[in-house]
């Protein structure tokens, strides 16, 4: 049995999909609520569903997982509550790994891209404390996300007892099918290929940087699928622990985006420019692009999926078709 927390979420149902279609055991712990998110979960025949105000109680029924996949957390990197974002990201997040410690069950947990700030220092997924204090997220979802990954590296450090396996993934900017629940946090493909797709132009925001032209705006952009694999390959190696960059490792620029979102619909490439809204200027990221050497010398060896193939799977295989669930 596998727990996936936010197993009815964007990346966390297509790990449930992939979990259940090899036939292991899943319970999904989220929330539904009354909107369709419910539609994640609906071709996938996991074993129960456990709302999180109840986890703890379930987890002291158990008397062993194979393995916790942690994908739960307030994602939204425009949250304002603080003291939310730190109960669910933090406190939750030392729950399931206490457990996990104590039952000697391997845990698997999302880190975020947004830890890295506006990128200074770099992208590289060094784990070590001294490399972590000198990241500076720059909202609080990123910042309770560090946050965690701090505490894991200092107690690493201090050789306190761990989890069998442990693995942060630091996901980059991730798209693909399952994420239509997250509104204005769905991925630009989401959100532009249904106006792509009736021949108008997509609509992205100017630069106020010099370095990068209108539309220029880079950003490592990740299938979700890639994100799956790897954490299926983790949970086939239990040996390999650390916090990992989970991206696609190039950078590309907004327009690279647009463009293949147009060769996907079959339509030609327009682009419009407008404001980006000053409330969002100050903490805006201009580039993030994951260094990916660290997985790959972990032996992690498949290839990573490029914006052309990547936006034309989900357009093929979703979008443009009558269900867009996985």
């Amino acid at each position: 049995m596998i727990l996936v927390t936010g197993g009815a979420g964007f990346i966390g149902s297509n790990i449930v999909a992939a979990l259940c279609e090899r036939g292991v055991p899943v319970t999904v712990c989220d929330r539904l609520r009354d909107n369709d998110k419910w539609r994640n979960l609906a071709k996938s025949n996991f074993s129960d569903l456990v709302e999180p105000d109840a986890l703890d109680a379930w987890l002291a029924g158990q008397p062993r997982l194979d393995a916790v996949v942690h994908m739960g957390a307030i994602s939204a990197t425009t949250e304002c509550d603080a003291d939310l974002i730190f109960d669910v990201n933090v406190r939750l997040s030392t729950r399931l790994w206490d457990w996990c410690t104590a039952h000697g069950t391997p845990l698997i947990y999302a880190s975020s891209a947004a830890t890295y700030g506006a990128g200074t220092h770099g992208f590289d997924d060094d784990a070590l404390p001294e490399a972590l204090a000198r990241l500076r997220p720059l909202n609080a979802y990123g910042w309770s996300k560090h946050f965690f990954d701090r505490r894991v590296s200092d107690g690493i450090a201090a050789g306190r007892v761990a989890p069998p396996q442990w693995v942060g993934l630091k996901f980059f900017n991730v798209y693909g099918p399952n994420e239509y629940h997250k509104g204005t946090m769905r991925s630009v493909v989401a959100q532009k290929y249904a106006a792509v797709a009736s021949g108008q132009p997509v609509k992205l925001f100017t630069s106020h940087h010099p370095e990068y032209p209108d539309g220029g705006q880079m950003r490592d952009f990740v299938y979700v699928e890639d994100c799956v694999d790897v954490t299926l390959w983790l949970l086939d190696r239990p040996g390999v622990s650390g916090l990992y960059n989970l991206g696609s490792g190039q950078a590309r620029s907004f327009a690279d985006l647009a463009r293949a979102m147009a060769v996907a619909a079959g339509q030609p490439s327009r682009i419009e420019f407008v404001p980006m809204p000053e409330a969002i200027r100050p903490n805006y990221q201009y580039f993030t692009e994951a260094r990916m050497r660290k997985l790959r010398d972990a032996g992690y060896d498949r290839p990573l999926t490029s914006i052309e193939d990547g936006v034309r799977r989900y357009v093929e295989r979703y979008l443009a078709g009558p269900d867009p669930y996985r």
